[in-house]
């Protein structure tokens, strides 16, 4: 299914990988949140976020795919408990994300699923979701992913989730592209 992908959990000393990757998931929003945040670099920043031991999203949420040692796909994932009622969004942009994933209370969410350009379309994506489906249990599944990633969706939706929920996304930029996040849920089976 994979030609030749290995599933593994990442190490801490794959952040950097780690991090590129998950900013491929998003379309640049990651490295976007990463910017400014320290006298780093977004992308330190992002490595050294995802180094921590603790907190959802760090490099302990991870699995890899490697093909011949080299680390061509990523998934982050973790549970959604009630606490995320209590948090409020640091930034405008963050709004309606946080919004949907209020929605998920008690589902795993599946905060990135990335693979690179090149290994595309070899059943990576597809493995590493029917591995979150094994880490989920009993719980539901869902992710976010923009309006506009038509392919992305087609993967999921194969992959038995729905549409449940829609939420206008605030632009990051002046120029760009406008989109609605959209929130995809998957029934435990």
């Amino acid at each position: 299914m994979t030609t030749g992908a290995t599933l593994r959990p990442a190490k801490r000393s794959e952040a950097a990988e780690l991090a590129i990757l998950i900013d491929i998931a998003s379309h640049g929003f990651a490295s976007w949140l990463w910017y400014g945040k320290s006298a780093e670099t977004a992308f330190e920043h992002g490595r050294n976020v995802l180094r921590r031991d603790t907190g959802p999203g760090a490099w302990r949420d991870a699995m890899v795919a490697e093909i011949e040692d080299e680390i061509v796909g990523v998934s982050v994932s973790y549970g959604i408990d009630a606490s995320i009622l209590e948090i409020e969004p640091k930034h405008p942009v963050l709004a309606p994300l946080l919004f949907l994933q209020k929605r998920v209370v008690g589902h795993w969410f599946i905060d990135s699923l990335g693979v690179y350009r090149h290994h595309r379309g070899k059943g990576i994506g597809r493995a590493l979701l029917e591995y979150e489906f094994s880490r989920a249990g009993q719980a539901p599944v869902s992710l976010i992913t923009e309006s506009h990633n038509e392919t992305a969706q087609a993967l999921y939706r194969l992959n038995g989730f729905e549409e449940v929920a829609r939420a206008e996304a605030v632009p990051l930029f002046e120029d760009s592209r406008k989109h609605d996040w959209v929130l995809f849920t998957r029934n435990a089976a």
